[in-house]
């Protein structure tokens, strides 16, 4: 990025909102290496020689994400981890930040357990607060492969943790596997809780996979999306109830769902109403920050500040926080 126009330079200093990133797939890979090392853990097989995550692909992509968790064994790691991600995010801007984590990852789906994780991932959150100035939420997320029968012990923790942190409850994981409907259960109990509720839809599988979301779930946000844009009738219904889209175009190009950014479908799907938010999921697997991401959309559909400004301020209107929050995130939004 040298030599930037002044334009470009004021685009990217913009203040960033961001409402999908995976807390454990933000990890840095010399920060997984570093506790690789401490634990006397063998995770070499998962790095390239320039020290980057190794996969070709979604599922292998999947493989190398829970290999790295794996040296991710106490609550103090997971404070540790939160503070070198949201230190990461602030440094791009990003004034808030939500971020999927899995009870599966933190005690195995104990709630015991899940809350020592939990009450050092807050701490994280209040340090990385006055230190840094970024303001973070935690959505807990059920692992779609891991089948429904565990992701009733996720909707479980996340119901028992409800509140200033905790705000929400969604699905990641490999989209390929069962459909949305036999997660409701645990949808229903989240939502009961007083969860706000999203779910990862239409990266791999067609429109049809985002329409059983919003209709099997009533989600007020859908992780990616972006096949919707195959469905001129769904698209016209997102518009139209205001279904928000976490998209995250330089994770979608990394993994090949699209060929390249041109080819993307953000900027069609912005164009014809739908609430689009730009966020970079795993952004050290897919070698991606939030800068790079208003970076590439720039160049490539033309986006100028005003277009950013917009879609930052409807990320904080979707953001699953308080009202005090979003009213603090807006006034940095529009100072």
């Amino acid at each position: 990025m040298s030599e930037l126009s002044e334009e470009l330079a004021a685009i990217l200093d913009l203040p960033k909102v961001e409402l999908h990133t995976h807390y454990e797939g933000a990890a840095p890979p010399a920060f997984i290496r570093g506790l690789a090392q401490e634990k006397k853990v063998d995770l070499s097989k998962i790095f390239n020689d320039d020290g980057s995550y190794a996969f070709e692909g979604f599922v292998p992509f999947l493989r190398v994400y829970e290999a790295a968790t794996t040296v991710l064994q106490t609550p103090e790691d997971f404070k540790r981890l939160g503070l070198a991600i949201l230190e990461e995010a602030a440094s791009n801007g990003v004034i808030y930040m939500e971020s999927f984590v899995s009870p599966d990852f933190c005690g195995g789906g104990d709630v015991t357990a899940w809350r020592e994780y939990l009450a050092a991932m807050v701490e994280a959150a209040d340090e990385a607060e006055r230190d840094f100035g970024i303001v973070s939420r935690g959505i807990v997320t059920c692992i779609r492969h891991e089948g429904p029968d565990q992701a009733k012990t996720a909707a479980l923790c996340a119901a028992e943790t409800v509140g200033e942190f905790i705000t929400g409850f969604g699905m990641g994981g490999d989209e390929n596997k069962g459909h949305q409907r036999d997660f409701k259960y645990s949808f229903d109990m989240a939502r009961e809780a007083g969860l706000r509720l999203t779910t990862h839809a239409g990266e791999w599988r067609g429109p049809q996979e985002v329409r059983d979301a919003v209709n099997d779930f009533g989600v007020e946000r859908v992780g990616h999306g972006v096949r919707a844009s195959e469905d001129p009738a769904l698209v016209d219904e997102l518009a139209e109830k205001g279904i928000v889209l976490e998209v995250c175009p330089g994770s979608n190009v990394a993994l090949g769902a699209y060929t390249d950014w041109k080819s993307h479908p953000i900027d069609m799907l912005r164009r014809a109403g739908v609430k689009v938010t730009v966020s970079t999921d795993d952004p050290p697997f897919f070698h991606t920050t939030m800068r790079d991401e208003y970076f590439n959309l720039a160049n490539t559909f033309g986006w100028d500040a005003e277009v950013f400004m917009a879609i930052a301020k409807a990320s904080a209107n979707a953001a699953f926080c308080d009202d005090a929050t979003r009213a603090k995130i807006l006034k940095t939004l529009e100072s």
